[in-house]
């Protein structure tokens, strides 16, 4: 990106300017060296984002921010319904509530290195994974509706996962106002069968080390500390949400012509929050977030058998689980007083700071904890929420490393079988089904995730709190 197209504000925040038909400044949030290495396209969807109708403050873009449908994937954006607001389905993503759970062992790498390899293969035979991947839960139309609606809680209630496990995810676990009848009949059979799989691209399981500790007394309150052994799981709603996304943005590009919104590109198709299309959207959307927690929390489950047969002593308790394609409705302070924003996350996580309501009493010291996946083999990260995000980017901080290439590229660079080997040399052991997604997702195609987590700390959208490296990783 062309650094003199931006006016500096501090060492991590860049501001363009309103101009043309922007309601108001875009604002990215990065390093120098960062912003130089993103897509010319993140300054035009920033700026695109920022003409929307109804949108406060400014549009963002997080630190591991790049081209994306529509939005920027690292973009927020948030928008008044009282102001003529707009939903976008591009706004949230095709992926929706795609997202990280971390789940603690209370083991050791002692414990862990004499059965790896044992351990890595019941995980990729045990946990579905890899592009259209099935399960074992086959669900009739009663139990879709059901599991639209309840979300985690869904699954808790069925038995897959214990009921303390709520407490520590967002809403949670259960998204209220879901709408399941506004969810298609191809939506929905599209994932009768995908519930409890992995997927494809870049979601994964790993299982991990805390290699480094940054803020001793957060981690503490977290329950983490150097050599421990954790779990993260990164996947969201599968084929329905795919598939959700895919029909309200043919919806919305007719709703907005109707509303007379000029879109300065047909990506942004939005409709008022207001209008019934706007509402449809958002009930659906929902139901999405729900399949994703529901999703996530059954992988918990299966997670939770597997190192009962192979490391029994192992505790497992959920430490948290955030969504990062979601548009939310949030109260937040703005220059005129508190206000109910919909505020769209697209590759951004929520990172609510220490004292806010929403969060359990448990995490109210420390703020939210933050969970920032890495490519594959490079680690990933554990922040938490700060009071500062409020006001920077309505409690919003990055999601991951971001993505440097694409796909194409990445399988032009890489062959799957070295980067397995490669990354096995360095003691990790990598499962997939496909050397091709291994290769689309190899470690070189992605951003460097320590800088993408120093500037999101220097810029005060989250604190630095531990890092994870991975020893298994199952990738779809």
């Amino acid at each position: 990106m062309d650094l003199a197209l931006l006016e500096q504000r501090s060492a991590t925040a860049w501001e363009i300017p309103p101009r043309g038909a922007m309601r108001v400044p875009a604002v990215i949030y990065a390093s120098e060296a960062l912003v130089r290495d993103m897509d010319h396209k993140v300054y035009e969807q920033a700026v695109n984002v920022a003409a929307l109708p109804g949108i406060v403050t400014a549009s963002y873009a997080m630190p591991d921010a790049h081209w994306g449908y529509g939005f920027p994937i690292g973009g927020v954006a948030a928008f008044d319904p009282d102001q003529g607001g707009v939903v976008s389905a591009g706004g949230v993503g095709f992926d929706i509530s795609c997202g990280v759970r971390c789940l603690h062992t209370g083991l050791r790498r002692s414990d862990l290195m004499p059965v790896q390899t044992e351990l890595a293969e019941a995980l990729y035979h045990r946990i579905p994974a890899g592009v259209g991947s099935t399960g074992s839960i086959h669900l009739n139309g009663a139990e879709m509706d059901a599991m639209l609606a309840g979300g985690a809680k869904w699954a808790v209630d069925r038995g897959w996962g214990r009921p303390e496990d709520l407490e520590r995810i967002e809403e949670y676990g259960q998204m209220r106002d879901a709408r399941p009848d506004q969810v298609s009949t191809r939506a929905k059979r599209r994932q009768r069968d995908e519930m409890g799989t992995l997927g494809s691209g870049n979601h994964y399981l790993e299982v991990q080390e805390v290699t480094a500790v940054f803020d001793a007394d957060c981690a503490a309150h977290f329950g983490v500390a150097l050599g421990d052994i954790v779990v993260m799981i990164h996947c969201g709603s599968r084929g329905l949400g795919h598939q959700i996304g895919t029909e309200f943005l043919k919806r919305m590009a007719i709703a907005a012509t109707q509303h007379g919104i000029a879109l300065a590109d047909r990506e942004l198709a939005c409709a008022p929050i207001r209008s019934p299309v706007g509402q449809d959207y958002l009930g659906a959307m929902r139901a999405a977030i729900n399949c994703a927690l529901a999703n996530r929390q059954i992988l918990t489950d299966l997670v939770r058998k597997v190192f009962r047969d192979v490391l029994p002593q192992a505790r497992l308790p959920l430490l948290y689980d955030v969504s990062h394609n979601t548009c939310k409705v949030e109260t937040h302070r703005v220059a005129d007083g508190a206000r109910k924003l919909y505020v769209h996350r697209k590759g951004a996580t929520r990172a609510f700071g220490p004292g806010h309501p929403d969060l359990p009493e448990s995490l109210r010291a420390t703020g939210q904890p933050v969970l920032i996946g890495g490519s594959m083999g490079t680690g990933s990260y554990l922040l938490a929420g700060t009071r500062a995000s409020e006001t920077l980017a309505f409690s919003s901080a990055c999601h991951g490393a971001g993505r440097a290439m694409s796909r194409h590229q990445a399988l032009r660079s890489w062959q799957g079988r070295s980067v397995v080997d490669d990354l096995a040399a360095r003691g990790i052991l990598v499962k997939s089904p496909s050397m091709r997604g291994i290769a689309e997702e190899a470690p070189g195609a992605y951003k460097d995730v320590a800088a993408v987590v120093d500037a999101a700390h220097a810029a005060g959208l989250a604190r630095k709190v531990a890092r994870v490296e991975p020893l298994v990783c199952i990738k779809g």
